[in-house]
């Protein structure tokens, strides 16, 4: 089973991949560094590093789905 607080939810808007709350800074409307057409390789087993453009935290991304993004560590509190 998937850990819930490991997750976090994203948008897709026009091409690119916002989360509307980093988890880390609780910065508004986060532009993220990653492009719609990584989520298949990344929902496939392909691990990938995010760093946050607001605080340059890192999380490493392990799967996804149409809403959330699954990191290595805890995202909620």
């Amino acid at each position: 089973m998937i850990p819930f607080e490991n997750t976090w939810p994203y948008d897709i808007v026009m091409g690119d991949i916002y989360v509307q709350q980093c988890p880390f800074c609780q910065a508004e409307n986060v532009l993220l560094p990653l492009k719609p057409k990584e989520l298949p390789l990344i929902h496939d087993g392909k691990k990938h590093l995010l760093v946050f453009p607001c605080c340059k935290n890192k999380v490493t991304l392990l799967d996804n789905d149409q809403d959330y993004l699954l990191a290595d560590q805890r995202l909620r509190a």
